[in-house]
């Protein structure tokens, strides 16, 4: 059985040096962070809060500040949460990133009868179970460097990929091309 050509691109591909992502920031984010080293814009992502323009399907970044985390612990918050990190799971990058300092939930600096050690415990397992890493950002400002930065990392390794999908593919009757990755 003769398998089905590829359609052909019906463009060229341009040249992406100098090139950035753009920042995707979910339609439902209340307060979101400011970008000033990357475009971005609002979009509806399926998941998350953060993603990139292309890579929606790759990049999920969902963002809690402290009091926000600690209110997941517990009750009807907790299997929302828990719901929207089970939807993680598909994603290839995935991160929880905390806007706040862990001494801020260690020295019990929110407002909730949850102890410290629980929150704690809480986010290790959860790390454990969504196969998530969490992230502490200081700040929003940086907090959205973070973003920035996990975008064009995300992004390169798309391209990386393409790149060397690109060189293992034949045409029809020749050898792929023989090139280090």
């Amino acid at each position: 059985m003769k398998l089905p050509a590829l359609q052909p691109l019906k463009t060229k591909l341009p040249d992406l040096s100098g090139r950035m992502p753009r920042i995707v920031v979910d339609t439902r984010e209340q307060l979101p962070l400011v970008f000033t080293r990357l475009e971005s814009e609002t979009g509806s992502l399926s998941t998350g809060d953060y993603s990139f323009a292309g890579g929606e399907t790759f990049m999920c970044v969902e963002r809690k500040s402290v009091a926000d985390l600690v209110a997941c612990c517990v009750g009807v918050e907790r299997n929302r949460f828990e719901r929207e990190l089970h939807r993680m799971r598909g994603f290839r990058f995935k991160r929880l990133l905390v806007v706040g300092n862990p001494d801020e939930i260690n020295a019990h600096q929110y407002r909730s009868r949850i102890e410290p050690e629980c929150v704690m415990a809480t986010l290790a397992a959860l790390e454990v179970r969504y196969e998530l890493t969490v992230v502490f950002a200081h700040n929003a400002e940086s907090a959205a460097l973070w973003v920035e930065q996990c975008a064009c990392w995300c992004a390169r390794e798309i391209i990386t990929q393409a790149n060397h999908l690109a060189r293992r593919m034949t045409l029809s009757g020749t050898e792929p091309e023989q090139q280090a990755d």
